[in-house]
Formats: C-alpha cells, structure tokens, sequence
C-alpha cells in the first residue's frame, strides 16, 4: 500500500497542478497522512531548480498550517481521533517519549525533532494533548520545518540530479548529524 501511496505522488509531483498537490501533502502529513512532502518536493525542484525556495516555502507554510490541526486533533479530539492516528501508525512509545519530553522542553523539542524524520504528526498530535502553548508551537514549527524543506530544496538546487540519491537514502543521517551538532552547539553556549 505504501509503495502504491508512494508511486502516486511520484505522479503529483509532475502534475500541472504540482504546487497545490504538495501543499495539500504538506498540509495532511502534519496530521494524518503517513508519506512526507518531499517525496513531491524532490522531483519538483529536480524539474524547476530556479523555483526550490518557492517550493520549499510553500511545503514549510502548508506543513506549519496542517499542524494546527494535529495541534487541534490533541488538544480537542484525542480520544476519539488522536489516540487511534497514534495506534494505526504504532507511535505508542513514541507519543509517550514526547509527552515528557514537552513538559520539561517543548519548544526545543519541536525544533529539534520537526523537521527529522520522525513523523511530524506524532509531534503535532502530541503538543496539542500536552497543552503545549500555542505561540512556542507555532514558532517552533515554522523554525523546524524551514529547515527540513529548505535544506531538501537547497541540496538540491546546488546539487541537483546527483544528491537526489543520497537525500532519499540518508536523510535521517544528515538531519540527524545537523541535530546533534545544534544541540552541542546550545550546550556550548550554555556551559560557557
């Protein structure tokens, strides 16, 4: 199914309606879809590379939107929308893990984790249910997903065809690596 999901978008992305195809990805992937935007942004800014910031603003300010309403799904509707999203995907631990995480660091949580490739509906369900406040989550989203969809779009647009791959294949590694280097970076700071 998965694959079937996968094949689909492959064919958005070459749609004359391509732009409102990712925003609509964008938007629903924040709260329920399981397949991230830059299945549609790679192929999109491979075709149009003078277009890859517009791209990934258009992904980053759609995915910002669709996660008030993972935000709205946990904070309004989490017995009876959220907590079977959390179970169809198996982020029990996950939704667990994060609850604690926003008590004590919500903000940096979002920051950190948003725009990696951990699913970003398990982020935005779980701030709402955690009453996480309303303006950190807002800032922290846009802060977040800017930097997963600019960084996608600027590896390609310096690129192009060749680092295709490698994003496809490694883009927890990289965002993974940007992560701990941020947060070395604030401990740093912080100790001196």
């Amino acid at each position: 199914m998965l694959k079937q999901l996968y094949d689909w978008m492959m064919g958005l992305a070459g749609h004359r309606r391509a732009l409102l195809w990712l925003a609509a990805v964008s938007f629903i992937e924040s709260s329920v879809f399981p397949i991230p935007p830059d299945i549609m942004l790679i192929p999109m800014v491979l075709a149009e590379r003078r277009k890859a910031w517009y791209f990934a603003a258009v992904a980053t300010l759609s995915s910002v939107i669709g996660g008030w309403l993972g935000y709205g799904i946990g904070y309004f509707l989490f017995e009876t929308v959220g907590q079977p999203i959390i179970d169809f995907y198996h982020l029990q631990s996950g939704f667990l893990a994060f609850q604690s995480w926003f008590a004590q660091n919500g903000g940096w949580v979002i920051l950190a984790k948003g725009w990696t490739p951990i699913p970003y509906k398990l982020i935005t369900i779980t701030a709402g249910f955690s009453r996480l406040d309303p303006l950190i989550f807002t800032l922290a989203s846009i802060g977040s997903r800017a930097m997963r969809f600019f960084l996608v779009a600027g590896l390609l647009y310096y690129f192009g065809e060749p680092i295709r791959g490698f994003i496809e294949r490694r883009l927890t590694l990289v965002t993974t690596a940007f992560v701990v280097v941020l947060v070395g970076g604030f401990l740093a700071i912080k100790l001196f």
